[in-house]
């Protein structure tokens, strides 16, 4: 794949989708569209790619971020046309083979851009086009082949009835011999009735001139798929959801049910994990062997180790170890690191934090920007009091600490190894090892204070 390129075309507006982003952006399984696609190219070995954009540019970069070409289709007259944008890139990059493909189209797979490429490259073709077979293809471009290739693709509306049997159908995928598609690109006209330029009509042309047109058909019938409005973007969503839990089903993850379980494609999960209804798993996610996510639990970018039970709860941007009982109704915030066999009960946040192995927080506390060491006891309505309304700062409390129900920890302030906290403390300074803070109002009782209280009236 070294002296290959690639092109997406990613200008569409996406008007039918009612939104206010660029239609490659709206996503699937919490992951644009355009980033499937990029992914796949990336994958299967291509690494200079150019992608056209329209008015929505800005957000195209925003999303996939540096290392791509970004190139401006200020009209928009059609796929070639699109493509005809590209020339400065083709001409710059070097490469000798270009792979087209469409922003909207996320099912485009590795396998499918390498195997398509091998053919592509060993029978010497100006222009491979990918192609798939549906079994009612209404509304696609037919492959009318000979038996030397491709002769040409006719649309549903031009079509014969013979031809309208023809199975086959064009994906909107391409791999041109760089040289041959500039060649093209220059003859190609906007005679039809919308006044477009279709990259279609390069193949006719590179097949006047004497060059090879051939398909290759992908094993994947799905890379045909795309989305022009949010019933077609809900089908591509639960199409990619079962392919997910599918291949995690062939990999030894156990599922009770389905039902509102959506896992993003990057997520890699361990034989003997169990996920439970309600769970949404985003980004890169890593989840180890033998553990149990959910029910109606939130896991995004983030890492699980093995053994580890994560009821009802959300973790964001954060790694839990193995052995580690979280929930329910407990929030890791981002930038958390939560260590083997560690206790986190309900109601319970931790932000910007860590938590060494075997420390329990049980419930109703707030861990922020703080560092816990080992075997660490936290009581009911512990607070780690961080921000002073301008600054945040950080709280230490050390191994072998017992912090007692309702203390709050005003950083910055460190709990040394062995110390304890009494009921009720408010920490402002340093405790020193082994010793006990009480830093409470001493209690007084006002004897009859109710019955003077109340004879008053």
């Amino acid at each position: 794949m070294e002296n290959c390129c690639a092109v997406i075309l990613a200008a569409g507006e996406g008007k039918r989708m009612k939104s206010s982003k660029p239609k490659v952006l709206c996503e699937v399984l919490f992951k644009p569209m355009v980033k499937w696609v990029v992914d796949s190219i990336e994958k299967a070995g291509i690494k200079q790619i150019g992608v056209i954009c329209g008015n929505g540019a800005q957000a195209v970069q925003d999303a996939l971020g540096e290392g791509y070409t970004y190139i401006q289709q200020k009209e928009r007259r059609g796929t070639g046309h699109a493509v005809m944008q590209a020339k400065d890139f083709l001409h710059e990059c070097g490469a000798k083979h270009v792979l087209i493909l469409c922003g909207d189209a996320p099912f485009i797979d590795q396998e499918t851009i390498r195997h398509a490429f091998e053919a592509h490259q060993k029978a010497g073709n100006a222009v491979t086009v990918i192609t798939a077979k549906l079994d009612n293809p209404y509304g696609y471009g037919r492959i009318v082949r000979t038996d030397d290739g491709i002769e040409r693709i006719v649309e549903q509306a031009d079509a014969t009835q013979d031809q309208l049997r023809i199975q086959e159908i064009n994906s909107g995928a391409y791999w041109f011999s760089v040289s041959a598609l500039l060649s093209a690109l220059e003859k190609l006209t906007p005679n039809n009735a919308q006044g477009e330029y279709y990259l279609t009509d390069t193949v006719s042309i590179l097949l006047q001139d004497g060059q090879r047109a051939d398909g290759y058909l992908s094993a994947n019938p799905d890379v045909i798929l795309g989305a022009n409005d949010r019933r077609q973007l809900l089908k591509l969503n639960e199409i990619a959801r079962m392919k997910v839990i599918d291949r995690l089903l062939d990999e030894g993850v156990d599922f009770v049910n389905t039902d509102g379980i959506v896992i993003s494609p990057d997520a890699q999960i361990g034989c003997d994990t169990r996920i439970l209804q309600g769970t949404i798993i985003k980004g890169r996610v890593k989840i180890g062997s033998g553990s149990v996510i959910g029910p109606n639990s939130l896991v995004e970018d983030s890492t699980i180790g093995d053994d580890t039970i994560f009821n009802a709860s959300q973790v964001y941007s954060s790694s839990i170890g193995n052995g580690v009982r979280i929930g329910p109704f407990s929030q890791i915030r981002p930038n958390c690191t939560i260590r083997d066999y560690v206790k986190i009960g309900d109601f319970v946040e931790i932000k910007n934090s860590t938590l060494d192995e075997k420390t329990s927080v049980a419930h109703l506390t707030y861990i922020g920007d703080s560092d816990f060491g080992k075997h660490i006891n936290v009581g009911c309505g512990v607070v780690t009091v961080n921000y002073n309304g301008s600054q945040k700062f950080r709280t230490v409390v050390e191994d072998d600490c017992f912090i007692g129900c309702n203390t709050n920890l005003v950083a910055p302030v460190k709990v040394k190894k062995g110390a304890y906290t009494a009921a009720g403390t408010t920490v402002t300074r340093d405790v020193p090892e082994n010793s006990l803070a009480v830093g409470r109002v001493k209690q007084e009782n006002k004897e009859d204070w109710v019955i003077r209280r109340f004879s008053k009236k």
